[in-house]
């Protein structure tokens, strides 16, 4: 996984708590819905990256 991978999925995942907090605040469902879609997909696509980086080694 290269560097830019990482730095873009751990950006994600940020922005992902962030909606999930602003929804928390404002009692917004849909934002906090929103923002833990986009906190999982990036979990998701970081734990895909890390098997391939243990197959590569």
């Amino acid at each position: 996984m290269s560097g830019t991978d990482k730095l873009t999925n751990k950006i994600e995942e940020v922005s992902g708590k962030g909606k999930q907090a602003v929804g928390d605040a404002t009692d917004n469902r849909d934002l906090q819905a929103e923002g833990q879609k986009e906190e999982t997909k990036s979990n998701l696509k970081q734990g895909v990256e890390n098997i391939k980086d243990a197959f590569k080694s």
